[in-house]
């Protein structure tokens, strides 16, 4: 509630701090100094006549010369009318064109540039409807959706301890400063100079409205669904602010040059935001679901400030307006996208007997490109990041610990003592990632300017990581009751060996603005993996019991189970794309 506070105040005071400025600067004069009256001071010198200078110059000269100069003043006495006139006529015209431009340039400094409010000549109101292309609401509703993928990891916090954790090895706080990286690019090229949609009070304005109206959304929302994070830390994982936050920014960045410049800024602004979704989810702070909601309430919230801002300002404080391209994909149908989306498939990883592991939806974010030699054929290619947790997989790993304190039991039973004071399995990743990268051909059907088919035709690569359970477990040692040890091992890994990829899909895409679309997909993608897993729940016991007493009290038992599983695996990914078109 303290960030909706502070966010509405400051944007209030922006708002406000932009008008009055707009009415001082449009009041102010421009800047004049005194100069002096040239028109005077010529008149004067020539109201002097050239005889009396020729009569004082005699005084001081040879009879000789002296008569010469006399005959010059005779002759200049005759001409002295004539040129006189000619020059106060020169005066006269200089004077008249020096009073239209003051002594000092009349073009604004660099302070009154910045904060004008005036709007060149030919520069259009904005109307309220020209900044609402509802792109955000697939994108929250995806989140809503995608909510279910929570279940894939279950755990009683209340209990404040859980020998149970869910951690991963990617640590990064740059998540944490890409959320603002697009906005500061902007206002950066504002103060600078570089032309954009609106002067500086006006961006402000719009830019502090932005992003209280996200916080005024997604704070709420928080607290209200108290959505546990995927590390246990905080119940308020739903919506993801940080990306909210950065598709705000984004979005900032893409309505002042973007839209108005080039739409490389809005490809930049858009991936910086994408990635700082993606690093959310690997940094274990958020589900899949908070970054899509987050994504959508960015970008509305963005489009909802700007509408606004263009009701109150009107037509004050712009300096362009969008790129009159005409939005055609027709003669545009080359394009480079950001996309996201959510991947269906198959459901299950079954190394027979009690190893049987269920998928659930996927996470799917990537770039894509084409470039058409005509409006019907090119060529291009598609990186792909897909994030697949595991449904029952703290189930497994439930009864992996179960089975550890049965296997401690045994050994009290047997030995009078319980070697085993303390245990945990931590989670590293619960979730299979598989990095894919396709080149082929590329077509596209045009239905009209603003409407195109889409289809494709796509070899590749995918390369799979590791899903890992590490087991720690600490006690006394049977033999040696006064030592301790401490042991750490891989209690479970599953991997997927690299594999070849064939895929296509079909798009809609609509072009919303000049270079600019928005694109909704179905893909699918083929592909023949090996998976092998590596079960090893009681990798401690050598360490607590000694290597012949644990062979003596349980022989095979505590052998790796290893096993190895062939599948096709075929994958479907839903999903919408911000689309550059060129």
């Amino acid at each position: 509630m303290k960030n909706v506070v502070k966010y509405s105040i400051t944007s209030m005071a922006l708002l406000l701090i932009g008008s009055l400025t707009a009415n001082a600067y449009e009041r102010m004069e421009p800047l004049t100094l005194d100069k002096p009256d040239l028109m005077q001071e010529a008149k004067r010198q020539l109201a002097r006549p050239r005889t009396q200078e020729l009569e004082l110059r005699k005084l001081r000269l040879p009879g000789e010369v002296s008569a010469g100069l006399t005959a010059e003043a005779s002759t200049v006495e005759k001409t002295t009318p004539a040129k006189s006139a000619k020059c106060e006529s020169d005066m006269q015209a200089t004077s008249e064109a020096s009073s239209e431009v003051p002594f000092v340039s009349s073009s604004p400094s660099f302070g009154s540039e910045l904060f004008s409010m005036k709007t060149p000549e030919g520069v259009r109101e904005y109307k309220i409807m020209d900044d609402l292309t509802f792109a955000g609401v697939p994108l929250f509703v995806a989140g809503i959706i995608a909510k279910s993928e929570k279940k894939s990891f279950r755990q009683d916090y209340s209990q404040g301890v859980s020998n149970t954790r869910l951690v991963t090895n990617f640590h990064t706080s740059i998540d944490n400063y890409t959320t603002v990286l697009p906005m500061v690019l902007s206002t950066g090229l504002n103060v600078a100079g570089v032309k954009g949609r609106s002067k500086l009070p006006r961006y402000l304005a719009s830019a502090a409205l932005s992003y209280a109206i996200m916080e005024i959304i997604v704070q709420p929302i928080k607290t209200i669904t108290s959505e546990m994070r995927p590390d246990g830390t905080t119940a308020n994982s739903w919506p993801s602010g940080h990306t909210a936050t950065a598709f705000t920014s984004a979005t900032i960045l893409h309505k002042e040059y973007g839209l108005t410049r080039s739409p490389w800024y809005s490809v930049i602004g858009y991936a910086i935001a994408t990635a700082t979704g993606t690093m959310r989810v690997l940094n274990n702070r958020h589900w899949v679901s908070d970054v899509l909601s987050g994504a959508g309430i960015g970008i509305m919230s963005t489009e909802f400030a700007y509408a606004i801002t263009d009701v109150w300002f009107k037509k004050k404080g712009l300096n362009m307006n969008d790129r009159a391209d005409v939005a055609s994909l027709i003669d545009h149908p080359s394009f480079f996208s950001v996309s996201m989306g959510l991947g269906l498939g198959n459901r299950n990883l079954d190394f027979g007997g009690d190893y049987h592991f269920k998928f659930r939806a996927s996470t799917v974010m990537g770039v894509e490109g084409a470039y058409f030699f005509n409006k019907y054929v090119g060529v291009g290619g598609r990186l792909r990041v897909k994030s697949t947790p595991i449904g029952n997989f703290t189930d497994f790993v439930s009864s992996g610990q179960t089975r550890l304190d049965n296997v401690s039991k045994t050994i009290q039973t047997t030995t009078n003592f319980d070697p085993l004071t303390d245990s945990e399995l931590s989670i590293e990743s619960d979730h299979i990632t598989d990095f894919n990268g396709a080149l082929g051909v590329y077509f596209s059907y045009p239905l009209s300017d603003r409407f195109a088919l889409g289809s494709k035709l796509l070899v590749g690569s995918s390369k799979m990581n590791d899903l890992n359970v590490k087991g720690s477990a600490s006690g006394s040692l049977a033999y040696a009751r006064d030592f301790t040890y401490d042991s750490e091992w891989d209690y479970l890994t599953i991997n997927g060996k690299n594999a070849m990829t064939y895929g296509t899909g079909i798009s809609l895409t609509y072009a919303y603005k000049s270079t600019f679309s928005w694109k909704v997909f179905m893909d699918y993608d083929f592909s023949r993996h090996t998976y092998t897993m590596e079960y090893n729940p009681n990798g401690w016991v050598a360490n607590a019991l000694g290597d012949d007493a644990a062979n003596r009290m349980f022989g095979s038992t505590l052998s790796t189970v290893s096993r190895e599983l062939k599948k096709n695996m075929n994958s479907f990914v839903i999903g919408g794309s911000f689309v550059v078109s060129f």
